[in-house]
């Protein structure tokens, strides 16, 4: 990407990122669709579907999304990540002391960005919910197409073990067809039986192969132990799952996409 192409990105999110991020607050409208406490927007994680300006619609790249909750607005463009302060007033949707990361990364379009930048710079937005849907418009009459994300599915979902770290490398999947969790503690592969119910998990005794590595992953490996042959409470948010034992393991891992 050439210097120009990344100041055109770069200047793209700080002028979109005051205004998409703005898109939530918990103050009831009037009329079908709009925001209120019967069509919550805070608290969920949405992504953006597409933009429409000057009669031209453009894809969202993967990864964009937005998410208000407690008075903040946090999410990505596809490329860079940003926060705001976010305030409502009605269907009115406006932030403040926004913060934004000012990476260039291939694979996001510059005209997408531009375009959304072009479309919410200092205006003000209107937000309105349709079931899973949220559109966001301008006074010219420019859109933003977002839908309510989903969570990733326990089972036949990769889990990438974040915390404790291991680099990348330790990641669980459950079957529930066959009641088992298979995977990699980091150094060894595991596998166990894995029964879940009412958001618990019971694990059995784990089977695993015997390899020594480096002691960063040894230690996530013993920690990671610690989760079988006892009970867990399990929570899935969006792309996020934890897992806390009795004895007080918490672990952490993200869905691989």
């Amino acid at each position: 990407m050439d210097r120009q192409k990344q100041r055109m990105t770069l200047t793209a999110a700080a002028m979109l990122v005051p205004l998409l991020a703005a898109c939530g607050g918990e103050k009831a409208g009037s009329g079908s669709g709009s925001v209120g406490a019967d069509k919550p927007i805070t608290g969920v994680r949405w992504n953006v579907d597409s933009v429409t300006a000057d009669g031209r619609t453009q894809k969202a790249p993967a990864g964009a999304h937005v998410t208000i909750d407690k008075g903040r607005a946090e999410g990505s463009l596809g490329c860079n990540n940003f926060s705001a302060e976010a305030t409502v007033d009605g269907d009115r949707v406006r932030l403040g002391k926004t913060r934004a990361t000012e990476m260039a990364c291939e694979g996001t379009p510059v005209a997408f960005e531009t375009t959304l930048a072009k479309a919410f710079s200092d205006q003000e937005l209107t937000a309105k919910t349709d079931d899973d849907r949220l559109t966001l418009t301008t006074g010219q009459g420019d859109t933003v197409r977002l839908t309510k994300a989903k969570d990733a599915p326990l089972a036949g979902t990769k889990w990438t073990v974040t915390t404790p770290s291991a680099d990348g490398r330790a990641h669980l999947t459950f079957d529930e067809k066959k009641g088992t969790v298979s995977g990699r503690l980091g150094c060894n592969k595991v596998n166990a039986k894995a029964t879940v119910r009412d958001g618990h998990i019971t694990l059995g005794p784990p089977a695993t192969t015997r390899m020594m590595c480096e002691d960063s992953l040894m230690d996530a490996e013993k920690k990671l132990l610690r989760l079988f042959d006892g009970t867990l409470k399990y929570g899935v948010d969006h792309q996020t799952l934890t897992l806390t034992s009795e004895n007080g393991t918490s672990v952490r891992a993200v869905a691989e996409r």
